[in-house]
């Protein structure tokens, strides 16, 4: 598997290990039977945890896609591993900046990290004129 590839593993990881410490803390008033009942969101840090869990969701296709599309279509690997690598920090901080409440921040990182996906997702229509 390439870097990349563990990227993308790392990225669905992120979003899944956003919300469970949330509801592991919780786990008095979390209800398995109601996962989505809203009022155990109504505590700000558990609402701003589901935030960056659907946005990591969310976030998550486009970025799966464009790495293997990007890897299928001989982009240069280690480029697109790099990119993948800078993604995953990006969303790594972009989870702490939403559960911190910096919604500027949190909205440069998303830009950032919506820039290298698609970095990504074109590099094989531009690898002609990208080093090797």
């Amino acid at each position: 598997m390439t870097v990349a590839e563990w990227c993308v593993f790392g990225t669905l990881m992120l979003y899944l290990l956003t919300i469970a410490p949330i509801k592991w803390i919780g786990f008095r008033r979390f209800d398995n039977a109601r996962p989505r009942d809203p009022a155990f969101y109504n505590d700000p840090i558990a609402a701003r945890a589901l935030g960056a869990h659907q946005n990591g969701i969310e976030a998550f296709p486009f970025f799966a896609i464009a790495v293997l599309l990007a890897e299928f279509r001989a982009g240069p690997q280690r480029l697109i591993d790099e990119l993948a690598i800078l993604f995953l920090i990006v969303r790594i901080a972009y989870v702490f900046t939403y559960l911190g409440n910096r919604p500027t921040l949190r909205s440069i990182l998303w830009s950032i990290g919506f820039a290298l996906n698609c970095a990504i997702f074109f590099m094989p229509a531009i690898r002609h004129w990208l080093p090797g």
